[in-house]
Order: C-alpha cells, then sequence, then structure tokens
C-alpha cells in the first residue's frame, strides 16, 4: 500500500500541489525547528521544547546533501535568532537586529551543513551533537571576540539536564541535551521506519535509545556536584538596583540621576539597618554603570558615592566609566572602602562590539547613523577581577562577559568565593533581554558551584544559591536593594578544574566525524 502511494505521488507533475507541498515540508519544519529552540528559552519556563526542536531539525537536515543543509539550516537558524536577539533593536531600531541575527543564523547554517554530511554515519546524533558543539565554541569566538548568546546551554536553567554544567561546562551541557534532541529524533525514525518495512535494525535501534538515555542517566548522576553548603562560612551582600529616570539610551544623558538613585537607595539601606529592618551587609554591590560620571574626574561624583559607602559603612563595588586624559574610556568595576575611598578596580575584559566599541565604523555607519552614539571607544582590561570584600573573595564578572566561559572560569580559579555580575540593561527596556542574561547567571552557579549576585539598574537584580536557585528577585524599573546571607564555597567543580577542555574534546570528535565522511566521499568517487 505504501509502495503504490509512492508511486503515485512520484507520478504526480512537478507543479502539482502535492508536489508543492512536499517540496515545503522541510523548509517549514526547519523553521518550525528554529522557533521551537527560541521557545525553549527565558522568560519561559518550557526548556523541554528544545528537545522536539532537535529532533525535527534532526529529520530536516537527516542524509541531505550539503546545500540543501545549509539553506535548511539558515532558515532554522532565523526561526531561532530573529525573535531571541528582538531585544538588540529595542533602541536603534531593525537593522542592528536583523544584521546581528543573520550573521548568527549565518553560523548555524554552516553548522547544519557538517550536521547533514555526518548524519550518513552509524551514531550520527553524536556526531551532530559535536558538530552543534563545535559551531557553538566558533560562534563564541569570532567574528570581533564572538557572540555566545543563544548558546543552548544558557535555555537550561530549569532543565534536568542542568546537573550536567558542573560536570563539563556549558559545552557539556549543549552537547547533552542536542545529542538527546537528536537521538528522540532518531528513534521516531526507526518507530516509523519499523512500521513501514516490518524490520528492526537493532544497531540503529541501539544507537537511538543509547543517545535519548545516556543524557539523560549522566545527568542524574551528576546530581551530587550540585551543592549549595556554605563550605566556607556565609556572608550577607547587599545588591543595590538604582533605576533609571526613563527607558532607553536617553539614560546616559542623565548620568547624574543615575547615579544620584544608587546613591539614594544605598543611604536608605543605611538607615533600614540602623532601624533594624534588615541585617547589616558585609559588603555591597552596584551594577554596571551605576556612576557613568568619573569619580576620579568629577568631584561631585566622588562626594556622593564616597557619602553614601560611608553611611552604609562596609566596602562597595560601584560601576564607573573611567575616562583616562589619552587612550580608550574603561568600563570600570571599583572597590570602595568607606575609610579609604577606592582601593582597587576591575576594569571590563570583553567588550561588546557595536554598543562599548564600534569596529568598522565607516562601514556600520551605511546602515545605522546610531553607530556615532559610540563617540569615543572603550578599551578591554587585561586582569581578571577578584576583589576581597570584608574578608571574602568576589569575583567579578561584567554583563556581558556572563556569555562568555573563559571570563567567569577565571574569577573562580583565582580565589572567588561567590561570583558578582553587575548588569546595565537600560538600553533594552522591558524585554527579555534581562531574562536571558540572569538564566546565564543560573547556569553559571552550578557549573562552578558558587553563589552568584546580579545587581542591576533597571532590569531583574538577584540572589543565586549554587544550585541554581533563585532566592531573591527585583521587577523592572524598581529601585530596590536585596539583602541576602549567602554561602560561601572554594571547592572546584570537575568543570572548572578542566576549564576548556570538554570543549576541546567535543571539537575533536566533531572534526574527526567530518572527515570520516570526507574520506568516505573521496572513496566513493574513486570507486566510480
Amino acid at each position: 500500500m505504501s509502495a503504490t502511494i509512492t508511486q503515485v505521488e512520484a507520478a504526480q507533475p512537478a507543479s502539482s500541489p502535492v508536489s508543492r507541498r512536499r517540496r515545503l515540508l522541510r523548509p517549514a519544519a526547519a523553521v518550525i525547528a528554529g522557533v521551537l529552540l527560541y521557545l525553549s528559552f527565558p522568560p519561559r519556563p518550557l526548556w523541554w521544547l528544545v528537545l522536539p526542536g532537535f529532533a525535527l531539525l534532526g529529520w530536516v537536515l537527516h542524509r541531505r546533501r550539503l546545500r540543501a543543509g545549509f539553506g535548511l539550516g539558515l532558515l532554522a537558524g532565523l526561526g531561532f535568532m530573529l525573535p531571541l536577539l528582538h531585544w538588540t533593536g529595542e533602541e536603534v531600531g531593525p537593522v542592528p537586529w536583523l544584521a546581528l541575527a543573520a550573521a548568527e543564523a549565518l553560523f548555524i547554517a554552516v553548522g547544519c551543513i557538517g550536521v547533514a554530511a555526518v548524519s550518513r554515519l552509524a551514531w550520527w546524533p553524536v556526531w551532530a551533537a559535536a558538530v552543534w558543539a563545535l559551531d557553538e565554541a566558533v560562534r563564541a569566538r569570532m567574528p570581533f571576540g564572538g557572540f555566545p548568546w543563544g548558546k543552548i546551554a544558557f535555555g537550561q536553567a530549569d532543565s534536568v539536564f542542568l546537573p550536567l554544567a558542573a560536570v563539563g561546562g556549558t559545552p557539556l551541557l549543549s552537547f547533552a541535551v542536542v545529542l538527546c534532541g537528536f537521538g528522540l529524533g532518531e528513534a521516531v525514525r526507526q518507530v516509523r521506519a519499523y512500521r513501514r518495512t516490518g524490520t528492526l535494525p537493532r544497531a540503529a535501534v541501539a544507537a537511538a535509545a543509547v543517545t535519548v538515555l545516556v543524557p539523560v542517566a549522566g545527568a542524574l548522576a551528576a546530581l551530587p556536584l550540585v551543592d549549595d553548603s556554605a563550605e566556607d562560612g556565609t556572608a550577607t551582600v547587599a545588591a543595590i538596583q538604582g533605576n533609571v529616570p526613563r527607558l532607553g539610551l536617553d539614560f546616559n544623558s542623565q548620568r547624574r540621576a543615575v547615579l544620584d538613585n544608587h546613591v539614594r537607595r544605598t543611604e536608605q539601606l543605611a538607615r533600614e539597618v540602623k532601624e533594624g529592618k534588615v541585617p547589616q551587609p558585609d559588603f555591597v554591590l552596584w551594577p554596571e554603570n551605576s556612576s557613568d560620571l568619573d569619580p576620579y574626574r568629577n568631584a561631585d561624583a566622588r562626594i556622593v558615592i564616597d557619602d553614601a559607602v560611608k553611611a552604609i559603612g562596609v566596602p562597595t563595588v560601584i560601576g564607573a566609566v573611567i575616562e583616562p586624559d589619552a587612550g580608550n574610556l574603561r568600563n570600570t568595576l571599583i572597590q570602595w572602602d568607606p575609610k579609604k575611598g577606592p582601593v582597587d578596580t576591575y576594569d571590563k575584559r570583553h567588550i561588546q562590539p557595536f554598543g562599548e566599541y564600534m569596529p568598522m565604523r565607516s562601514v556600520a555607519r551605511i546602515f545605522s547613523s546610531d553607530v556615532d552614539r559610540v563617540q569615543r571607544d572603550f578599551g578591554p582590561g587585561k586582569k581578571v577581577g577578584v576583589f576581597d570584600l570584608a574578608g571574602t573573595n568576589v569575583g567579578l564578572v561584567t554583563c556581558y562577559e556572563a556569555a562568555f566561559d573563559d571570563a567567569v572560569r577565571d574569577t573562580v580559579t583565582h580565589g572567588g568565593q561567590l561570583i558578582a555580575v553587575p548588569s546595565n540593561n537600560a538600553t533594552f527596556g522591558r524585554s527579555e533581554m534581562t531574562y536571558q542574561q540572569l538564566a546565564m547567571s543560573r547556569v553559571r552557579a552550578v557549573e562552578h558551584s558558587r553563589s552568584v549576585v546580579v545587581p542591576v539598574t533597571s532590569g531583574v537584580s538577584a540572589v543565586i544559591r549554587p544550585d541554581g536557585t533563585i532566592v531573591q528577585q527585583t521587577k523592572l524599573f524598581t529601585p530596590d536593594a536585596l539583602v541576602d546571607e549567602v554561602p560561601l564555597r572554594s571547592s572546584l567543580t570537575p568543570a572548572t578544574r578542566m576549564g576548556p577542555l570538554p570543549e576541546g574534546v567535543l571539537a575533536l570528535i566533531a572534526v574527526a566525524g567530518l572527515g570520516l565522511v570526507a574520506v568516505r566521499s573521496v572513496r566513493s568517487r574513486r570507486g566510480r
């Protein structure tokens, strides 16, 4: 019966409705797969949609030619990245958003060429998941230092797979999730083949079962690594969210107002401490850009910051823009002592292209005059940021840096007992950006078994336990102060100890799979 249907369909003219529908089926499925990947990301608690997303993508790409793999991968990438990165055009219009989403989709399309290639191999879900991990690794490094946003691991903060972050970091977590999704797709394919042919190839069925069950079993086995006990005691930390005068980029022209908001909320916290309403913090964290006025050059800014820090009476981290006499600006975190004033600094190392500095300015200006909002480029720092705040070693990761594996890992290997992620989301309004970034911090907490404190100017500030749970958080565009006693830890997870090794191993597996496909192709041509 099925053979008869196939013959009838094959006899349809190329322009018939049935033929057109068949040609559109895979492209439509590719777009749907990408949309499912997007829907699996915060603020939606639908992490599990990533599995049918990759199952569908696996079906779309299975045994496709390389050119088809690129086209279908591009459609999936656009279905994923266009909605995921919509926040990038919040205040500067659609051109930067569309350009960035298209660039990221191109990376995914190239990766899907590799997935299509290795889909002809036995145990193809393993090879394909490794290719995806390799694609994420490349995308996180180039161009302009890379853009890791959209890494599959960052959508898994509520996932059963999350413990794997403590084993091999975000590369292993992404690999396991993608492997399970591709394995699920292969399992469905084998069931459909059995119904059609009545035969059940044992090796293929075993491969499908293993690639689904092993990631789940691995996550369950990794659960003991997820620990929020206080190895080194506790510290009481305060995170200040001062808010900004109004949404959008205009807040940069109201720098003093932003600073005053954070000063007032800190002084209010000091009064609440004296009245016994909240406990005395051991140290205080302000967000990135909480003082866009350089306190080293602006006496008024220095005075009000110093007054606020003296009022609360404990070391405070201030996010400031530093303007040297010559050279680039610096996005700096300043350790401010209530008695000594500024005593240490950390300059943001991973700075944002087209946001904090403008590569190819003359070319970018063709697409948008907004490039001239960045009149003086920021420069990257070089040293790892760890402040000793009242006896607690606090690792510093400024906003965008939370997306980069090395930036977070370095703070822990340099002694950080707690991670602080001072951030500024005001430019992105009420978009999903702040929730996506918060999910990154939750994954980092489990990856390195550290409490993570996220003070934000106007987004969602939060206190996160080492097991990834949020114990306190603020509302959007609401002045607030979070005060909490957090566990301090110094032990290192396997992910922290191994560093980039898991990612390197996965890259080698991907290259081996692609190499095997190339060798078979050459042999096949010689045999003709």
